[in-house]
């Protein structure tokens, strides 16, 4: 008995034929296992190595790999007459991230996932307050239920650990950065706003990290370089998801990082998760699930046009 493998023509064909969504929801899928094996990879270093290193690091290496796509046709595409809102979006952003990687080291990698899934209910509140956005009762009510998830997941033992708050404060960050986007992309070209981020963040992020310094090993750098290339990887894989499918349909599909992590965590770090995190962490989910589907559909309305 012979097994056939198909050729790389017969991989192109199999995928060609996999329906739109069906593809974005296989991208997204990757886009979570690398996601996944960065957040990983971040708490594995973060047992020799202080968070704020690590975020430097990891915004260093970022830059370098940015820097000659930014600079491919010389530096006409950097300039910029918003240069304090790129500024202000780098330190808000390298403020999520060193918070999301101090959680990572601290929590159960799926609790620690768990918890950055607060970011889009975050951004009803943020929306509310900066954009002046108007938010009716169905929204309101899924954001409140999605709070609940977190005081079910995070105050289970009848405390409130320094991390979780943290991590909470990391997903607010990243909703931030959300509302500096919205603000940014309307006169700022992608690879501006890229080159500026990893440029800013690394210079911000070496004034903390310089105070708990320590000589990585070959080992730290492999680490680091893989964690670059997952990165990397992981925001190809979510950008291909969203071109080629619906953001409805792919959407759902990003939370497979949570079963990815709960994975990682189990087998890399013998964390076994609760039936309080599984419990608050699915209500989290379900929520921040209702409100994404909710923001897609009334996109596909008129302008002016309000459901909520």
């Amino acid at each position: 008995m012979s097994i056939t493998v198909p050729s790389k023509g017969g991989w192109l064909s199999i995928w060609n034929n996999v329906p739109p969504n069906g593809q974005g929801a296989l991208w997204m899928l990757a886009g979570g296992w690398y996601f996944s094996c960065m957040s990983m990879g971040i708490k594995f270093l973060g047992e020799g190595m202080d968070s704020f290193q690590i975020a430097f690091l990891r915004t260093f290496f970022g830059f370098l790999v940015i820097l000659p796509f930014a600079l491919r046709h010389g530096f006409a595409p950097l300039k910029t007459k918003v240069i304090g809102l790129h500024l202000m979006r780098a330190t808000v952003g390298i403020s999520g991230m060193l918070s999301i990687f101090y959680a990572i080291t601290h929590l159960p990698l799926a609790d620690a996932v768990a918890l950055t899934f607060t970011r889009p209910l975050f951004l009803i509140l943020l929306a509310v307050v900066l954009l002046g956005e108007k938010i009716r009762w169905r929204r309101w009510t899924a954001t409140a239920v999605g709070f609940l998830g977190v005081l079910v997941m995070v105050n289970a033992e009848g405390q409130f650990e320094l991390a979780s708050a943290v991590a909470l404060f990391g997903a607010l960050m990243l909703a931030l950065v959300s509302v500096f986007l919205k603000k940014l992309s309307a006169t700022e070209k992608p690879i501006t706003m890229m080159f500026y981020m990893s440029f800013f963040a690394t210079i911000v992020s070496a004034i903390p990290a310089s105070f708990v310094w320590i000589t990585p090993s070959p080992g730290d750098i492999a680490v680091l370089v893989a964690l670059a290339c997952f990165g990397s990887g992981a925001n190809f894989c979510t950008i291909r998801a969203f071109a080629v499918g619906e953001a409805t349909a792919v959407s759902p599909f990003d939370y497979a990082r949570l079963v990815f992590s709960g994975i990682l965590g189990y087998f890399v770090f013998s964390e076994i998760p609760d039936a309080p995190m599984l419990l608050g962490a699915g209500i989290i989910v379900a929520s921040s699930l209702y409100i994404v589907r909710r923001e897609a559909g009334l996109g596909k309305n008129k302008p002016g046009v309000s459901e909520s």
